[in-house]
């Protein structure tokens, strides 16, 4: 009897189009049967929003009629949400994520709608995977990644995966020859300091566009920057408890 092929859900948050997607999907077509939920739209920086004032549809996308391929209007984790209870109706093997057109390391995976589908896979015990490439342009060379794709979904497969986490894993934009290989890493101390730029309309009325600047203090060998500047790829073990506990002792100490 022939060993059951894994079932992997795919999304991301640059939306159904993308060449990030699409090269994911190519990557991970090997390892399983899969199914395909993605926004319809680009949501980059959406974080673990989730849709409550409005409605929801998922339609059949015609990019990937090989495939049980569909799109939501909502965000990544609305994503992951309908794939669980009206697609697959259960739980996946695997959820891969990506892959994004830009990083998310450091602080930007709080921003993150890329990694917030992987952190809405973990808290459902499902092993769960977001890949990011340095390179924003909608045309990135992806064959890099792919690389790094399948030698961390052929081991998250073949290993135990640990509960209630999911991996963050961000890919420098070098050919795959360039690659020096892969760490594990813990996430960088670093922060976008904001700012805006102020505009006005043809009524005079103000309006602003976001920018800033990537602050970074923290230069340390063990971090997902020092390994993205040094051509590894980075994978940074994430969970969705927040819970500091090393204040709990001292919070405690205010006697409530």
């Amino acid at each position: 009897m022939s060993k059951k092929r894994p079932l992997i859900l795919i999304t991301n948050d640059d939306g159904i189009q993308a060449k990030g997607l699409r090269c994911l999907i190519e990557a991970v077509e090997p390892f399983g049967d899969i199914v395909i939920v993605a926004p319809d739209k680009p949501q980059s920086g959406m974080g673990h929003a989730i849709t409550v004032n409005d409605v929801l549809r998922l339609d059949r996308s015609p990019l990937y009629e090989q495939y049980k391929a569909y799109t939501c209007t909502g965000t990544p984790v609305d994503c992951v949400k309908l794939a669980i209870a009206e697609v697959i109706k259960g739980k996946p093997d695997l959820l891969v994520s990506g892959i994004n057109h830009g990083e998310n390391s450091a602080s930007n995976v709080l921003y993150s709608g890329t990694m917030s589908a992987a952190v809405e896979g973990a808290m459902e015990d499902i092993p769960s995977i977001g890949f990011s490439l340095l390179d924003f342009d909608s045309d990135a060379d992806f064959t890099g990644s792919q690389w790094a794709v399948k030698e961390v979904v052929k081991r998250a497969l073949n290993g135990d995966f640990p509960r209630s986490i999911c991996l963050n894993v961000n890919i420098p934009q070098l050919k795959t020859e360039e690659i020096k290989g892969i760490r594990v890493c813990r996430q960088a101390k670093a922060y976008w300091k904001d700012s805006f730029d102020k505009r006005f309309d043809q009524f005079g009325k103000p309006y602003y566009w976001l920018k800033g600047d990537f602050n970074r203090d923290d230069w340390r060998e063990d971090t997902d920057i020092w390994a993205l500047d040094n051509g590894f790829v980075s994978i940074v073990p994430t969970q969705f408890d927040m819970t500091a506990y090393h204040a709990i002792s001292e919070i405690n100490e205010w006697e409530f």
